[in-house]
């Protein structure tokens, strides 16, 4: 009698760790949300209104300069974090002169404006704490409230008696209340005054992400909580960014010298992050420096993008007026405005495109940023192309 012949393990069809991806790849591509690098290059005769160079100091000599010298001086990285070997006194200098120029006891720098809001939020949050955010504020922020391992309730936008009612509702929490000073989509300002007023009411503390205000808003360009009058207040932290007014790379938190000595302890994107490039540490430095000597650069930007707004509005478009840098324009559906922004860029303008799923209110639009250094004649290039290149129902 025969044995019978063992069989073959039935195995499953072959199947690699990242197969998902492809189907993410085709329903991104159907919903017409593919992201694309475009790769720039140095010299360009596009007319840059998408940037965030607020100053046009990115390419200033006397940055650039100072940004070789210092990697010459320093070398190309900073070797380590900075509780190792990456503070150099470049670092320290930066940090003194931010917290000077902006009206703050102490500052810190960090590698980045995202892992700096990081690195307030999860620093100043914690277990058991209360964290009050606006819905329209950064997905930095979005993400330091849900790395904080604190209870994190999203408030209406610019909505401080909202802010004022959930602090309420957890009396005896430790709290902080969370917001952009500038929102990057419609470019309109937080009520900072209300919302502090709110925090205080309840022993909460108030972090502002002044990203879009510094270098445009307050006295010279001290930003938003300089011209609110919260600039040094106990009870009040900012975050900013070194990448946008600064034209460098990096960013900061400045607050009270308890504060910040918090975070040198206990902020794990400090702790655990390189430290910022010599090159970049000392291109912001010359660039505050170069804004500390000339208060007129914010009032240009400001200029610009009223500018922008009033024509743009006499000419029919539906615009947010814009309270520093940005301004948006608001287009007839994602689609139009892809197309729109496509065309600009044809005609040698480039302008931002924001469409939803990135504005939450589901209102596509292009995103303009005014820079100190557009002459008159580009503002009126700028306008005409866009004005040329409306789809219908633009306007």
């Amino acid at each position: 009698m025969s044995q019978a012949q063992p069989t073959e393990p039935t195995r499953p069809p072959h199947r690699s760790a990242f197969d998902w991806t492809g189907a993410e790849a085709r329903r991104r591509a159907e919903a017409g949300l593919v992201r694309t690098l475009r790769p720039r290059p140095a010299e360009s005769d596009l007319l840059d209104l998408a940037g965030n160079d607020y100053l046009g100091l990115t390419r200033h000599p006397e940055v650039t300069a100072a940004a070789a010298e210092a990697a010459s001086r320093w070398g190309a990285g900073a070797t380590g974090s900075r509780l190792v070997t990456g503070t150099t006194r470049l670092h320290t200098r930066l940090e003194e002169e931010l917290a000077a120029f902006c009206g703050f006891e102490a500052a810190l720098v960090f590698s980045s404006g995202y892992t700096a809001n990081l690195a307030a939020l999860t620093a100043l949050g914690g277990p058991g704490a209360l964290i009050v955010s606006d819905a329209a504020n950064h997905a930095s922020i979005v993400d330091g409230c849900r790395l904080a391992r604190a209870e994190a309730a999203v408030v209406p936008h610019a909505d401080p008696e909202a802010v004022r009612k959930t602090l309420e509702a957890h009396p005896g929490r430790r709290a902080l209340a969370v917001s952009d000073s500038v929102f990057s989509v419609d470019g309109d300002r937080a009520p900072l005054e209300e919302l502090a007023a709110a925090c205080r009411e309840h022993g909460a503390g108030l972090v502002v992400d002044d990203a879009h205000g510094f270098g445009v808003l307050g006295t010279g360009g001290r930003g938003a909580l300089h011209g609110a009058g919260l600039a040094g207040d106990e009870d009040v932290v900012a975050t900013l960014t070194l990448s946008k007014s600064l034209g460098s790379q990096g960013g900061a938190v400045l607050g009270p010298a308890r504060v910040i000595e918090h975070l040198v302890n206990s902020a794990r994107t400090f702790i655990f992050d390189t430290g910022l490039a010599p090159a970049a540490t000392g291109a912001a430095l010359a660039s505050l420096r170069l804004i500390g000597a000339d208060p007129g650069l914010a009032a240009r930007a400001r200029t610009v993008a009223t500018t922008l707004h009033r024509t743009l509005t006499e000419a029919g478009f539906t615009s947010a007026r814009p309270d520093a840098a940005v301004v948006s324009v608001r287009a007839p559906g994602p689609e139009e405005a892809l197309r729109w922004a496509a065309d600009c860029r044809e005609r040698g303008l480039s302008v931002g495109c924001f469409r939803p799923p990135s504005v939450p209110d589901g209102i596509s639009r292009l995103r303009l940023t005014a820079r100190a250094d557009l002459t008159d004649a580009q503002l009126a290039r700028a306008v005409e192309t866009i004005v040329r290149t409306a789809p219908a129902g633009a306007r």
